[in-house]
């Protein structure tokens, strides 16, 4: 399932946040009026966002904090012409209770790729773990979990994928 557009919600802080809910109807839509959602337009979406993740990470280089690269990478995909949520609570429900958005997701890239960024000397399996938590939970067919903290990007990337994308055509 895909997730709609974002919506707001009032926090416990008060401060208004941008959650997002699961639906089957963006993806109906999408299908009706834009390019066809398939395997291969997402991991060509996936591709470019690796390809913007590299250009960070080529001017900036290893060791800074997560927080200079998320802002980076994001310039990067809207200068890619890639639409980009940064920040999102992912709601949690659970028979039929609503526990509202207590897990917040690092980038949203097209409404169908969910950008886990991480800046650590060694990947562990918790955040392995914790995309795949958004993923279920937030419905979406594809993650990718980048670590800027290395020589080389795609040596720690880690690309997933659910359920959701198995049931998409492949072209």
């Amino acid at each position: 399932m895909i997730l709609s557009a974002p919506e707001c919600s009032e926090c416990l802080s008060g401060k208004k946040r941008t959650t997002i809910r699961r639906t089957t109807e963006t993806l109906r839509s999408r299908r009706n009026t834009e390019e066809m959602v398939t395997q291969k337009y997402i991991n060509d979406i996936a591709y470019r966002v690796v390809g913007c993740a590299i250009e960070v990470h080529k001017n900036l280089g290893p060791g800074l904090l997560e927080s200079v690269y998320q802002p980076c990478l994001v310039a990067e995909l809207e200068d890619a012409g890639l639409d980009v949520q940064t920040q999102l609570y992912v709601p949690v429900k659970y028979k039929n209770k609503d526990f509202g958005g207590i897990l917040k997701l690092d980038l949203l890239v097209n409404d169908l790729i969910i950008i886990e960024l991480k800046a650590v000397d060694l990947m562990i399996p918790l955040f392995k773990a914790q995309l795949l938590s958004y993923l279920k939970l937030a419905g979406k067919p594809k993650g990718l979990l980048i670590n800027f903290h290395c020589e080389n990007i795609t040596d720690q990337l880690v690309p997933l994928v659910t359920e959701e994308f198995s049931k998409l055509p492949r072209s």
